[in-house]
């Protein structure tokens, strides 16, 4: 009888032992291969983010790759609004960021919940003949039951809203899962992200809004789900705002500015030479 039991513990642990290796084996097999997925997903929502994808559309690799070719990855200091040189976009995780301090730091009290934030974040842009046209930055913040991960984009005059997406979340279906609903999402489409004053004002109301020419800051509220709205207000606000991206924005501005600048005096040199 001992010897039946001794041989059954043996047969056990082996089978486990066993299995444990296959199980380990096969997660290491696949680990690049849902990388790769996640990678692929992030890419395809920002495409989603800036109308070159729609969510309905099933895309292959290939395909989400093909897109993504005018969108470049840009690192960018938060705090002074800096392109950095000395990071990797490719290799740069911005939520591991988050989580290593020496990485992050506290973020100052704010209604997105958010309590730390990177010292560098990922941006992505499409420029055509050295002209900004598209600005897609990555946004996060609470909703009502979890973290909200998505993306916004700007137009070149990084006022006007060309979309958003989110891509990570835990709401309510039907209630704050409504985010993902395509026609919300679309409402956002011709906003305006900023006030006169450059502040960020654009809101997800309680209620209905006009279309953008009429309601300008102001986009259709998520019905039932009040806590989510809010959340999605606070965060957007959040990181378009100085805490956020608004440093980097203003560089931008400045740098769009001088451009046309320059463009317009040059072209005001070659009349007056024609004359």
């Amino acid at each position: 009888m001992q010897r039946s039991v001794t041989y059954t513990m043996l047969f056990a642990t082996t089978v486990c032992l066993v299995c444990a290796v296959f199980v380990a084996s096969s997660a290491v097999s696949l680990r690049s291969r849902q990388d790769r997925n996640v990678y692929l997903d992030k890419q395809k929502n920002v495409l989603v983010a800036a109308g070159l994808a729609k969510d309905s559309e099933v895309l292959t690799a290939q395909e989400i790759e093909k897109r993504f070719q005018p969108v470049t990855s840009v690192v960018v200091d938060l705090e002074s609004g800096n392109e950095v040189s000395d990071v990797d976009p490719k290799t740069f995780d911005q939520r591991k960021a988050v989580d290593d301090p020496k990485l992050s730091r506290p973020a100052p009290q704010n209604k997105a919940g958010i309590t730390r934030l990177p010292l560098d974040a990922l941006v992505y842009k499409m420029e055509e003949s050295g002209k900004l046209k598209l600005l897609i930055l990555p946004i996060e913040g609470k909703g009502l039951w979890s973290t909200l991960y998505g993306f916004i984009a700007l137009d070149s005059d990084l006022e006007t809203i060309r979309g958003i997406t989110f891509y990570e979340h835990k709401e309510t279906p039907g209630l704050g899962g409504e985010v993902d609903n395509p026609k919300w999402k679309a409402l956002w489409a011709g906003r305006r992200a900023f006030g006169d004053d450059l502040e960020p004002k654009i809101a997800v109301i309680h209620g209905k809004a006009g279309p953008p020419q009429q309601d300008p800051y102001e986009v259709d509220g998520l019905s039932g789900a009040t806590m989510t709205s809010r959340g999605v207000t606070h965060l957007v606000q959040f990181w378009l705002g100085d805490e956020g991206f608004g440093p980097y924005l203003k560089k931008l501005r400045a740098s769009t500015s001088a451009t046309s600048t320059t463009a317009a005096s040059l072209g005001a040199s070659g009349e007056r030479s024609d004359h």
